[in-house]
C-alpha cells in the first residue's frame, strides 16, 4: 500500500465513527492544551526575568563587601593578618571609589547606602526604606521612571519615589506627585539613652531609644519598584542624591553591624556597587577585589542557579500537564481496541487477501497519528487561547494596582512545533498495543466471526 492509501483509509475509518473519534480527539486536545499552557507560563516567567536582567544590564553589576573574617567583634588572635595582607587591605570609602573608577571596564562605582525613615505626603504616613544614589545612575537605565525625571545633581534637595509607595498613600496618578513637597522623618539613636533614667524606661518598654529628624524634599520623579525582577542595587521606596543625604542625621542599616558599631568603629561603607561596561570585565574586576581582601557578588555567577530553578519549575509544570496526556492516551487505546472488535471480520478479510501483519499495524498507527496530529494542532490553539484570556484577566487585575502590562505566557517556535510532535508521538505510543493485537488476528477465525 502507498502512503496515500494509508492516510485515506485512516480518515475513512475514523470518519465512520465520528462521535467516538471526536471525543477521543477532544481528550488529546485538552491534554495538549493544558500542557502547552503550563509550559508557556514557565517559559514566560523565565523570559520576563532574564529579559529584564539583560535589558537593565544587571549582568554587568558587581557588589563589593568587606571580608566577613574581619567582622566586628572578632578577637585579634582569631585572625592575625600578615604584613602583605595589611598592605593590600582597603576600606570601602571615597578613596576606594576613586581608585576603582580608574580600573578598565568600570563605568561607575557608588556606595549602597540605605536607611529607614517615616515618609509623610499629604497627610499620609508610611514607613519606608531610603536609598542613596548618585545622579550618574540615570545614564545606565537602572531606574525606570513612570513620571517626571531623574535629579541632575548630587546636591539637589529632591528625590524619586516609587509608584508602589504612592499607591500606599492613595495616590493613583503618579504625574500628580511631580513637584510636590514630601517630608522624610529619619531615625537616630537618642543620646539620652545613656542617661540611666532613660535607659531604664527603654528596658521597661516605656519608650523607644530613637529620636526623629525631619527633612523636606521635592519629588522630581516616580519610579517603578519592580522587586525581584528589578535591578539588584535598586530596591527601595525612595531615592535621594548623596549630597542631600550627607547633611541628614540618620541611622544607617546597610548591615546588622551598622546598628551596633560606633562611628569610630564603622569605617567605610558596608557595600559598594560597581557598574561595568561589559560582562567580560566581571572576572578581572572580581579577582582584583578579592586580591584587595573584599568579598564580591555578581548576578552572572548565579545564572546557573537561576536556570536550575527554572528547570525544576518547568519539570513540575510538565508533570502536572502530563496528567491530561495520560488520560488522553487511555482514551486512544480504548478507541483503537473498540475499533478492532468492530472491524474483526474486516481485518480477517484484509489478511486473507494478502495483507501482512505490518500492513495491519500501519493502518492502526496511521489512525492514531491522525488523532494525534489533530489533537496537537487544536490543543495548541486551545492552550494559546486560554493563556491569552488568563493573561488579559491577570493584567486587568494588576492594572488597578498600577502594574505595567506583562506577557506572562510565551510561545516560542520550539514549543509550538514540539506540542504537535509530542502529541503525535504519544498517540503513536498509545497505538502500539492495539496495532499488535490487530496484527495477531487469525483470518480463519475472523471470517467465521459473527
Amino acid at each position: 500500500m502507498r502512503l496515500r492509501d494509508y492516510i485515506e483509509q485512516s480518515f475513512s475509518n475514523l470518519w465512520k465513527k465520528k462521535l467516538r473519534t471526536s471525543l477521543t480527539t477532544c481528550g488529546v486536545v485538552i491534554g495538549i492544551g493544558a500542557l502547552v499552557s503550563m509550559m508557556s507560563f514557565g517559559e514566560g516567567v523565565q523570559k520576563n526575568v532574564t529579559d529584564t536582567f539583560r535589558e537593565l544590564e544587571l549582568f554587568n553589576y558587581v557588589g563589593v563587601f568587606p571580608d566577613a573574617e574581619s567582622a566586628p567583634g572578632e578577637s585579634p588572635e582569631e585572625n592575625q593578618p600578615d604584613e602583605r595582607e595589611v598592605a593590600q587591605r582597603r576600606i570601602l570609602n571615597d578613596e576606594f571609589l576613586e581608585e576603582v573608577m580608574k580600573m578598565e571596564g568600570v563605568e561607575a562605582a557608588f556606595p549602597e547606602l540605605r536607611f529607614p525613615a517615616q515618609i509623610k505626603f499629604k497627610d499620609k504616613d508610611e514607613f519606608g526604606l531610603i536609598q542613596v544614589l548618585p545622579a550618574q545612575v540615570r545614564q545606565f537605565g537602572l531606574v525606570k521612571l513612570r513620571a517626571g525625571d531623574f535629579y541632575t545633581s548630587d546636591e539637589e534637595n529632591s528625590l524619586i519615589i516609587s509608584d508602589s509607595m504612592l499607591r500606599r498613600m492613595d495616590v493613583k496618578e503618579p504625574e500628580t506627585a511631580i513637584g510636590e513637597e514630601i517630608e522624610l522623618h529619619t531615625l537616630t539613636v537618642d543620646s539620652a539613652l545613656f542617661n540611666p533614667a532613660s535607659l531604664a524606661s527603654v528596658l521597661q518598654g516605656e519608650k523607644l531609644p530613637f529620636a526623629q529628624e525631619s527633612y523636606t524634599f521635592t519629588i522630581v520623579g516616580v519610579a517603578e519598584r519592580t522587586g525581584f525582577g528589578g535591578p539588584m542595587p535598586i530596591r527601595s521606596d525612595v531615592m535621594i542624591p548623596p549630597g542631600a543625604a550627607e547633611n541628614m542625621k540618620k541611622l544607617l542599616l546597610t548591615s546588622l553591624w551598622d546598628f551596633f558599631e560606633s562611628s569610630e568603629q564603622n569605617e567605610g561603607y558596608s557595600a559598594v556597587g560597581l557598574r561595568l561596561s561589559a560582562p567580560r570585565y566581571i572576572e578581572p574586576v572580581k579577582a582584583k577585589m578579592e586580591e584587595w581582601g573584599f568579598k564580591t557578588f555578581a548576578l552572572v555567577d548565579q545564572l546557573t542557579e537561576i536556570k536550575r530553578a527554572f528547570l525544576f519549575m518547568d519539570m513540575f509544570l510538565f508533570a502536572v500537564g502530563m496528567i491530561g496526556i495520560v488520560v488522553a492516551t487511555l482514551g486512544i487505546i480504548n478507541t483503537m481496541v473498540m475499533s478492532i472488535l468492530e472491524r474483526y471480520k474486516e481485518i480477517g478479510i484484509m489478511k486473507a487477501i494478502g495483507a501482512s501483519d505490518g500492513d495491519v499495524k500501519k493502518i492502526f498507527f496511521f489512525e492514531c497519528e491522525v488523532i494525534g496530529f489533530l489533537g496537537g494542532v487544536f490543543g495548541l490553539a486551545l492552550g494559546w487561547s486560554v493563556s491569552m484570556i488568563i493573561n488579559q484577566i491577570a493584567n486587568s487585575i494588576l492594572a488597578g494596582q498600577g502594574a505595567p502590562f506583562t506577557d506572562y505566557f510565551s510561545f516560542p517556535w520550539w514549543l509550538c512545533l514540539g506540542a504537535i510532535a509530542f502529541s503525535m508521538l504519544v498517540s503513536l505510543a498509545a497505538g502500539i498495543y492495539p496495532a499488535i493485537r490487530a496484527a495477531r488476528v487469525d483470518p480463519v477465525v475472523a471470517l467465521r466471526h459473527d
